[in-house]
């Protein structure tokens, strides 16, 4: 992490790119245990104040048990402000919600991440040799697009070749 939000990246072999994704996987789940325990230990402080109220009831719900979809709603009766092009909130259900927040937006990060590596381990399958380098479109830290490049500047062919018939229809 604290890398850009978007940049081309080059690796120099799939194995390279492999490393680099698991480092990545590695860091968002320790951050993600953090902020679980972080959050955990700010819903038992709450427990004794906010443990009947909807709100409290929601978010420990969800902690225990996430699910997709509803989790940006279960602390909005927190008291947010906006403020120019930010929103503030001066209490602990601010808190907690920014801490589930952040822990689902990492999670579904980390699973975008695994099915990369999965694509990749696939790719190491295909034996593209050792001579080339993949050029990474890096997106939100995501690799989206990978280019092929021969070492030395020449083009790839062969196992990429992109084959195609188009045909046109004139209108009278």
């Amino acid at each position: 992490m604290g890398k850009l939000v978007t940049e081309i990246r080059s690796f120099y072999s799939l194995k390279e790119l492999s490393e680099s994704l698991e480092e990545d996987i590695d860091s968002y789940k320790a951050v993600i245990e953090e902020y679980n325990q972080r959050l955990g230990s700010l819903l038992r402080d709450m427990e004794a104040t906010h443990g009947n109220e909807e709100w409290f009831k929601k978010i420990s719900s969800l902690q225990k048990s996430p699910k997709k979809g509803k989790e940006k709603k279960a602390g909005s009766s927190s008291e947010w402000v906006a403020f120019k092009d930010i929103m503030i909130s001066k209490d602990k259900q601010g808190e907690a919600q920014i801490l589930f927040e952040a822990i689902e937006e990492m999670n579904n990060k980390v699973a975008r991440l695994v099915k990369i590596k999965d694509t990749v381990e696939d790719l190491k399958k295909l034996g593209l040799g050792e001579d080339i380098i993949y050029l990474t479109y890096v997106h939100d830290e995501v690799p989206e697009k990978i280019v092929l490049c021969r070492k030395g500047g020449e083009e790839i062919s062969g196992k990429f070749e992109f084959i195609a018939t188009f045909s046109s229809s004139k209108g009278s």
